[in-house]
């Protein structure tokens, strides 16, 4: 089943038309069909030379399938069709590697997949595009955290109208609102960085999670005829598989015990959850009433099919499509966890295209939210401006902390709720309807109750908890370093690395 040049094109293959969010993006060509061949063909390459390694597949062979294990001698359309028949791609993957390897050395051949299931090369080949994709996902975060730093820094005084539930509610900083979404970022950072470190083992258990069939191979191995203890052989076989793929040991086969897979999509579903929010302000602080902030301007960038006027705020909107996305497919990858029996009909399949979709989506919005952190415009005319309609009101909670120890607590708040609203019915100052009630004017004039209502002078410790922010530092390394792909390795500790 080799590659084809006169292979028609597939009809309605994904070009990421109805997902703009991720079309382009890095993270995207490392999920793709071309992508996950290669990693199944890398996690064979990996089991045979791990195979080598503890002694029970030559070298030579290690070697030759090594240097055949590549997606490019392959036919992705042909392999997806043909797995139709089989349920998954794994089968017939094998098939195609067996006849190329053969090819090139006939005596290798019998040492392709050996002892092996579908389900070890396709999950192990899984986690391996996570890993890529988890690693540019991360990068980007870095980027987005180290954007939102500067903003923070630069902003840390800034004063913007704090709101809650829609309405200005009392100041804050912008720098604090800045802050805040680093520090979310930064949760995504670190939840990323645990799962490269941590979450992404090897499989290996083949049939039924025994590793029998590893274990009956390896007494026809190279080094002898006798049966390796069983313990023994299944630990070293799994560190060395996991070495030559850069990802971590299981602690046990875990065919139908789907946490790699479920703790991933939940990382996938928080990252862009963090990214969603920081979006999510950034639409509301664009609005053309607000227009607190702006997007990066390039040129083409936002255009309207009607309106010639309008610049779209296209990249929040991406982030934040994908953030209503990944949550509901995570949802799905996790119910897999149902997963019956040592092998699951079904739940297994269901997991592939949940998961790329969550990889691909989280990658999208990562790289588009570094590039709007990077280059978002911030306004503070704007944001002093908007303070104005509020005007006073927004300082009343200051005020009735003032006046509570003099009037008593519910009569201050009711006093300052009956001037809040005459003043928004009349348009007449705060300060002056406050300085007319004897109870407030016998301790307060019209200038000291305007130095109270200031709102410059009401924004609380937000310089401090900008500062205390951005002591904390983003998350550097995942733990133990990756290898780009697992075919950089050779069979034998003491060769040098090649390809046959």
């Amino acid at each position: 089943m080799t590659a084809s040049a006169h292979s028609a094109p597939a009809p309605g293959l994904d070009e990421g038309l109805l997902s703009p969010v991720r079309a382009g993006t890095p993270a995207e060509a490392e999920v793709s069909d071309t992508a996950w061949l290669q990693a199944m063909l890398d996690a064979e390459a990996a089991l045979a030379r791990a195979q080598a390694r503890v002694g029970t597949v030559p070298p030579g062979a290690a070697r030759t399938i090594t240097g055949t294990a590549v997606a490019a001698r392959f036919d992705v359309r042909e392999l997806a069709v043909a797995a139709r028949e089989t349920a998954n791609p794994v089968v017939g993957l094998v098939r195609a590697l067996t006849a190329a390897v053969a090819e090139r050395d006939p005596s290798a051949a019998e040492y392709v997949h050996r002892g092996s299931t579908s389900q070890d090369i396709f999950d192990t080949g899984a986690m391996l595009v996570a890993r890529r994709a988890l690693t540019v996902i991360r990068a980007d975060l870095l980027r987005t955290a180290d954007g939102l730093a500067e903003l923070a820094a630069g902003h840390r005084d800034t004063l913007v109208a704090g709101r809650t539930l829609a309405l200005q509610a009392v100041p804050t900083t912008f720098g604090l609102k800045a802050a805040g979404w680093r520090d979310l970022v930064l949760d995504a950072a670190d939840r990323v960085a645990h799962v490269l470190s941590h979450g992404l083992p090897v499989s290996l258990g083949g049939a039924a999670g025994t590793l029998a069939g590893y274990l009956e191979y390896a007494a026809d191995g190279p080094d002898g005829d006798a049966r390796p203890a069983a313990g023994a052989y299944a630990d070293q076989l799994t560190a060395a598989f996991a070495d030559e793929c850069g990802l971590v040991p299981q602690r046990l086969p875990w065919h139908a015990l789907r946490t790699p897979l479920a703790d991933l999509a939940a990382a996938c579903a928080l990252t862009t959850g963090a990214l969603g929010k920081f979006a999510v302000d950034v639409l509301g602080l664009a609005r053309t009433e607000v227009g607190e902030v702006s997007e990066p301007a390039v040129a083409g960038r936002g255009g309207s099919s009607a309106m010639p006027h309008k610049r779209n705020p296209v990249l929040a909107t991406l982030v934040r499509s994908a953030a209503l996305q990944v949550p509901v497919l995570a949802a799905g990858v996790t119910q897999c966890l149902l997963a019956e029996d040592e092998r699951s009909a079904g739940a297994w399949h269901a997991e592939w295209q949940l998961l790329r979709e969550c990889l691909r989506l989280t990658g999208g919005a990562a790289h588009t939210a570094a590039e709007l952190a990077e280059g978002l415009e911030v306004r503070p005319g704007r944001m002093r401006s908007n303070l104005a309609p509020g005007g006073a009101q927004l300082v009343s909670e200051r005020l009735a902390a003032v006046l509570a120890p003099r009037l008593g607590k519910a009569a201050a708040k009711e006093l300052l709720g009956a001037a809040a609203d005459e003043a928004a019915r009349t348009d007449r100052p705060l300060a002056e309807l406050l300085a007319a009630d004897p109870r407030v004017g016998r301790d307060f004039d019209v200038p000291a109750l305007r130095a109270l209502l200031d709102p410059a002078e009401y924004t609380g410790a937000a310089g401090p908890l900008v500062d205390r922010a951005l002591s904390r530092t983003a998350p550097h390394g995942a733990g133990r370093p990756a290898r780009t792909t697992a075919s950089d390795r050779s069979p034998d500790p003491s060769e040098a690395r090649h390809q046959e």
